[in-house]
């Protein structure tokens, strides 16, 4: 029998369902005031306060949808300028407004705009005026578009001479997101004002010459405020654009542009083809540029590759202090790929986040590095982290989270010590029990004689006395990694406590573990990523098998993990599972044209299908479809246009015309991802009532489906 202390001690372990995971509270990064003292942080519809000092938390009235972003700025270390995502003069507008966080009753609206402007960045100038930079989508004559106050044509018809026609989830429409610029002049002392005068706002991305792709910052999809900076004295703006004398269908570069706050000059890029002091081997896609605090640097990242998006982002320096930018290049022997990068006080460091063997790491650089330097891990290495703030004593407030936990916030002090402040899975009753316990890590041997890693979650009320049927996981991309992250589309751990033993390995192709393994699987869709899986699974069997029963596993996987369940599928590991579930897969690499970044299956495939035909064909899944016979699962949703939805229901009719078990879920409203909750949790009893009768966790499948 245990002792009391024992029991004491143990972790609470109760599982977690889809439902606590997906209404489990979703919290912001958290970001420190100027003084740091306080973070502020949001939850769902609710904000708060955090004390760094103490950790304690603080609940404010300033819902996310009275204050759609905030920034700490103005007289205070507690003041704030906030944006509103309504305005009720202007149907589709936004309006700005001044408060003290500790203070909201006096909140001041200090502007009103006709147009739903985001993204907001803001510095105080000497003399007392805010200088400002907002993002919107923009008409081609760069006035702001608002959709609610725009006349809306008669046809619903859409007319394209180029291609490039859709993106994502969206068709192309004649607006482009541009940057624009203003002035908030106090109308008295800034110690005391309340009272601005708003000049108008100015589109930073007119003049820009347009030989083939229009100027657009943020770019889209997934581009935001992190696309653009303002320098420290309102002076100048550094944005990020797609290379405009390059397709977008075509290749992915793009440049770092700079152009005075006032629109008086016509942006130029700092790196683009025709500028001076360029680094000869960078051309691809750049991210992330970011002024020094002087105002006279900026980093930023770019690639090499013009048609590749995993290519290792590499990290420059411009000193703009002269009549050119000086480039350098830091850590350019460093095998890891930056993400983005954060300035010291000092203006001698710079903070970078980067993917580090399946986590998201802390490390910095000082300037004058010589090229042998290597960066060192400064991070929790248990977790991932999720952002990062310098704080005055030069200690860091990090967010993190991993397999167990939603979201952590911790401080890093200048001694390497880490203080926390906040665990998610220690406060919301729907992740209690969840911990570091469940989840461990093997490296095995790949086809190549590379070692591999894969991750090992466990049920949270894991006995060593049971055996649990085996989840494998492939993880998309293909250029991608399993992290040790929380997700609430792909939870490890929601999986694992079905009564899984999840295993999510990290085969060629996958990023974070060096340039090399990620460029590998060029060319190699079907061969050696398929390979290291078998491998993988072959090391389950023989090594894990006194609690892992490989003989009832099922296998999963999403984009190009679902291709790799359709291929696995036509070859011999197919055989080795109960189901299989594809989400949003490619069915045949034939049918590539239907999506949109062409340079992606042009680069992978090394060509176009009419010049290199047998490298499409000779990893095209339907070449097997054959060999289908695996009980098998198919989601795909109307708004994929990167894997259009004609792929789903093409391997779904092949499965029932050859008569293998198989459903098939869509949704009209969701894109390569399911985010609507109420769609996630379908997605979630569906499958998991799919893999949980063929594995024999559960006896019975219930039928939920349309028939014909």
């Amino acid at each position: 029998m245990l002792s009391a202390l024992v029991l004491a001690l143990a972790p609470l372990v109760l599982g977690i369902t889809p439902e606590q995971m997906l209404y489990a509270p979703r919290r912001s990064d958290a970001v420190p005031n100027p003084s740091g003292e306080w973070a502020l942080f949001s939850s769902d519809e609710d904000r708060s306060l955090l004390n760094l000092a103490t950790g304690e938390i603080k609940p404010i009235n300033l819902s996310t949808s009275d204050a759609s972003e905030v920034l700490w700025l103005g007289p205070k270390s507690t003041s704030i300028l906030y944006l509103n995502a309504t305005n009720d003069d202007v149907p589709g507008g936004v309006t700005l407004w001044t408060s003290d966080v500790l203070a909201l009753d006096q909140k001041t609206k200090i502007a009103s705009f006709d147009a739903p402007y985001s993204g907001l960045k803001a510095v105080v100038t000497d003399s007392g005026d805010i200088k400002f930079v907002v993002n919107c989508l923009a008409w081609e004559n760069g006035t702001a578009y608002n959709e609610l106050t725009a006349t809306t044509p008669a046809s619903t018809g859409r007319l394209y001479s180029t291609i490039y026609v859709r993106h994502w989830s969206t068709y192309l429409t004649a607006q482009r997101y541009a940057a624009f610029a203003g002035t908030l002049t106090a109308q008295s002392n800034y110690s005391n004002s309340t009272s601005y005068s708003l000049s108008p706002l100015k589109n930073l991305l007119v003049g820009i010459e347009i030989p083939v792709t229009r100027p657009e910052t943020p770019v889209q999809p997934f581009g935001d405020a992190g696309d653009y900076d303002i320098s420290p004295d309102g002076s100048t703006v550094a944005f990020l654009s797609k290379a405009p004398e390059l397709a977008k269908a075509n290749y992915t570069a793009s440049y770092i542009y700079l152009v005075p706050h006032d629109g008086s000059a016509v942006a130029a890029p700092i790196n683009g083809p025709n500028s001076q002091s360029k680094p000869a081997a960078a051309k691809g896609a750049s991210s992330s540029p970011r002024f020094s605090p002087d105002g006279k640097s900026i980093a930023y990242v770019q690639q090499d590759g013009i048609e590749y998006e995993a290519d290792r982002n590499k990290l420059y320096v411009a000193d703009l202090s002269g009549n050119s930018s000086t480039i350098k290049a830091l850590l350019p022997d460093w095998d890891r790929s930056i993400d983005g990068m954060t300035w010291a006080k000092n203006g001698k460091t710079l903070y970078l986040s980067v993917g580090d063997r399946a986590t998201s790491k802390l490390f910095n650089v000082p300037l004058d590095a010589d090229s042998s330097f290597v960066p060192k891990n400064l991070t929790d290495a248990s977790s991932s982290m999720a952002s990062y703030y310098l704080l005055p004593d030069e200690s860091v407030l990090v967010a993190s989270s991993a397999i167990w936990s939603s979201r952590d916030f911790y401080l890093l002090g200048t001694n390497g010590t880490k203080t926390s402040l906040f665990k998610s899975n220690e406060v919301d009753e729907g992740l209690a029990g969840l911990g570091p316990h469940s989840v461990s890590e093997f490296w095995f041997t790949g086809s190549l004689g590379i070692e591999l890693q894969s991750w090992i979650i466990k049920p949270s009320n894991f006995s060593p006395n049971k055996t649990y049927p085996l989840a494998f996981i492939v993880h998309g991309g293909p250029q991608g990694a399993h992290s040790n992250s929380w997700s609430t589309r792909w939870n490890f751990q929601t999986w694992a406590d079905q009564g899984y033993v999840v295993i999510a390995p990290n085969p060629t192709g996958s990023t974070s573990f060096g340039q090399n393994l990620t460029d590998l699987i060029q060319n190699n869709w079907g061969s050696y990523p398929y390979e290291d899986l078998v491998l993988c699974w072959e090391y389950v069997a023989a090594n894990l098998s006194s609690f892992i029963d490989v003989e009832r596993g099922i296998e999963a996987g999403a984009s190009y993990g679902g291709y790799m369940t359709n291929w696995i599928q036509g070859h011999d590991l197919g055989r080795k599972f109960k189901a299989l579930v594809t989400h949003d897969g490619s069915t045949s690499t034939l049918a590539q044209l239907t999506s949109e970044e062409l340079w992606f299956m042009q680069h992978d495939f090394n060509g176009t299908l009419w010049d290199d035909y047998a490298n499409y064909e000779r990893w095209d899944p339907i070449r097997h479809a054959r060999n289908f016979s695996t009980p098998h699962f198919v989601v795909h949703n109307e708004l994929d246009y990167r894997l259009p939805v004609g792929e789903g229901i093409m391997l779904f009719n092949v499965l029932q015309e050859l008569g293998v078990p198989s459903r098939f879920l869509n949704f009209p409203d969701e894109n390569h991802w399911v985010l609507k909750r109420e769609n996630s949790l379908v997605w979630h009893n569906e499958i998991f009532n799919w893999i949980n009768y063929y594995s024999g966790i559960s006896d019975t499948l219930d039928d939920n489906a349309i028939k014909q």
